[in-house]
């Protein structure tokens, strides 16, 4: 079995999309209507769909605290990098800092989610 997608509902599906083909390469498969839905393709297969299906008319999406989307990139390096990426455009804060077997750090996505881009260490995938 393989996870073929996800489907996030936001309220601004053209900045979400943005995001994340900036900052995460991921790319636009598809979008219908100006902020209707848009697909998202990563390096890997899943889709990620980012849906307004109120046509505009639905409120703030509230998640759940505890709720985020989670990558996991190839160094320490890279995630040094993305956050720098992301802090010069405003949208990260709290730089990466080590914590419970992972390098990373948290970033608010426009869509109203938290992101997290993290290095797991070697001990913690064995």
């Amino acid at each position: 079995m393989k996870l073929n997608h996800i489907n996030l509902p936001v309220r601004d599906v053209a900045a979400t999309r943005d995001f994340f083909t900036k900052h995460f390469g991921l790319v636009t498969q598809m979008e219908v209507g100006k902020n209707f839905l848009a697909l998202l393709l990563d390096d890997v297969g899943l889709v990620l769909n980012l849906s307004n299906f109120e046509k505009g008319a639905v409120g703030e999406v509230v998640y759940h605290k505890d709720f985020h989307v989670g990558f996991f990139v190839e160094s320490h390096e890279r995630v040094d990098a993305m956050y720098a990426s992301m802090a010069a455009d405003g949208a990260a804060s709290e730089p990466p800092e080590r914590r419970e077997g992972r390098y990373g750090f948290y970033v608010n996505a426009p869509g109203g989610f938290v992101v997290e881009v993290a290095r797991m260490d070697e001990s913690f995938l064995s």
